[in-house]
């Protein structure tokens, strides 16, 4: 039954995409939906993005083994990312007219400010991607037997299909529907977990007062300052979320859109908190890590709710991987092909956009085939590259200061500081040292502030 509900949902998605593809005539219709995006679409379609495999899985397995200073990035973090977004970017992204984040680069800063902005961008969304497919193969194969490797396998071939059919469009359309499974499954596995306790009261009480605290035990103000930093500032340039300001039918609905979406992530995102809280003290044995969730639906929901609950779980992972691989999707077409081909036809820039999203998804699983956890995976994502690109977007937008040279500088600088401080401690299997994010954008910021001081080129005006 538990199979049978989950190659259904999987068709239903097939068909939103086929569906949608049958709108899709050129870039825009693809890569922002035509803007036609209303109010609700944006807001159910940021909030389904964003609601992903960590939020769902890795926030309530952390919550359960460190109390709430494991849940600082999800949900509080980013639902903060969210609101800052609607402060910052949504209203002047959607203004300037652009179809992707490199556009903007280009605009301001130029062609090779543009690349390096590209190259950055999708590192981070392959490398989200690539965790959300690994928590989808988690589900799966916890709830159906099968073998990993062959749930990572289908969740590849699935997102892979319907995304590259309908573009934005049919990502928003699937969107709406899984955010609407996601909240039902999820309030259904809260009710399981009271029903279980005896009641709200008795559930209440299973909480350990000693989980209540946000900071951890023994840690230090830099690294509890950097483990907020990461959602917050590492996500507020995402692409993904850009992407749904850029279909807005205007900047109002664009900014609207992230404040009404970060509202819904803030509300729903307590309730993995909850469960985590009080499902560690029911006394069940369960599994550890990425499988608990799993692990507790399955000893708490009957068949029917168990697959309801199913459905939740791959709509918070699908609505997430489906908008990564059409980011990559939209970079790699928009600022790498259409620049090297700027007069080809629509129906030629729509083709190799189809390809580069089925090239993305394959990447995406390649790197979730290694085997990594769905919470380090989305660390490296978080904090990785996206410090250049976010001092180079506040600046470039809000002022006159630097111009490509600063922007260039400020990214390498980033990639320079992380390669050091997070991905070669991570390679040699030591944890990345205290502030590694914060001190990335302080050398990203001097290297942008240090480049346009020596930069004699008439300055630009902010895009």
């Amino acid at each position: 039954m538990l199979i049978a509900a989950v190659c259904a949902y999987v068709l239903a998605q097939l068909a939103i995409g086929w569906w949608a593809s049958r709108r899709t005539k050129g870039e825009a219709d693809y890569f922002v939906a035509g803007r036609r995006l209303g109010l609700f679409a944006v807001s159910m379609s940021l909030f389904a993005t964003w609601f992903g495999s960590e939020t769902v899985m890795a926030s309530s397995a952390a919550v359960a083994s460190e109390g709430l200073s494991g849940a600082r990035a999800e949900p509080f973090g980013y639902f903060l990312a969210l609101l800052l977004m609607g402060v910052f970017v949504a209203a002047r992204m959607r203004a300037a007219g652009h179809m992707t984040l490199g556009d903007f680069f280009r605009a301001r800063f130029g062609p090779q400010a543009e690349s390096w902005c590209v190259l950055a961008n999708v590192i981070t969304s392959v490398t989200w991607a690539a965790a959300q497919m690994a928590g989808l193969s988690v589900v799966v194969s916890a709830l159906t037997d099968l073998p990993p490797q062959t749930t990572l396998a289908f969740a590849a071939l699935c997102v892979v299909v319907y995304t590259s059919m309908g573009g934005l469009a049919g990502d928003v359309a699937t969107d709406v529907l899984q955010g609407m499974v996601l909240l039902a499954g999820l309030v259904v596995l809260l009710a399981a977990v009271v029903a279980r306790a005896g009641g709200p009261a008795e559930a209440a009480a299973l909480i350990d007062p000693a989980k209540l605290a946000l900071i951890a035990p023994g840690e230090s103000w830099l690294a509890r300052l950097d483990a907020w930093a990461v959602p917050v500032l590492g996500s507020l340039v995402a692409s993904e979320a850009i992407a749904r300001f850029l279909g807005a039918r205007d900047a109002r609905v664009a900014r609207s859109g992230a404040f009404v979406a970060s509202a819904l992530y803030l509300v729903a995102g307590l309730i993995p908190v909850l469960i985590g809280l009080m499902g560690a003290g029911l006394g069940l044995k369960l599994g550890t890590g990425d499988l608990f969730l799993p692990g507790l639906a399955e000893q708490l929901l009957p068949p029917v709710l168990l697959a309801v609950f199913t459905g939740a779980l791959l709509s918070a992972i699908l609505s997430t991987v489906d908008s990564n691989i059409l980011s990559v999707s939209s970079l790699l077409t928009r600022n790498g092909f259409d620049r090297v081909r700027p007069n080809a036809s629509e129906r030629t820039k729509l083709a190799v956009a189809r390809a580069a999203t089925v090239l993305a998804g394959l990447a995406a699983w390649a790197i979730a085939a290694t085997g990594e956890s769905i919470y380090q995976l989305i660390e490296w994502t978080s904090a990785f590259g996206t410090s250049g690109v976010l001092v180079s977007f506040l600046i470039g937008a809000y002022a006159g200061f630097g111009s490509g040279r600063a922007a260039v500088a400020s990214i390498l600088a980033g990639f320079a500081c992380n390669a050091v401080t997070i991905l070669l401690p991570a390679l040699q299997g030591r944890d990345e040292a205290d502030g590694a994010f914060l001190l990335s954008i302080v050398v990203s910021l001097g290297a942008y502030v240090a480049a346009a001081a020596l930069d004699r080129s008439p300055r630009p005006r902010p895009a």
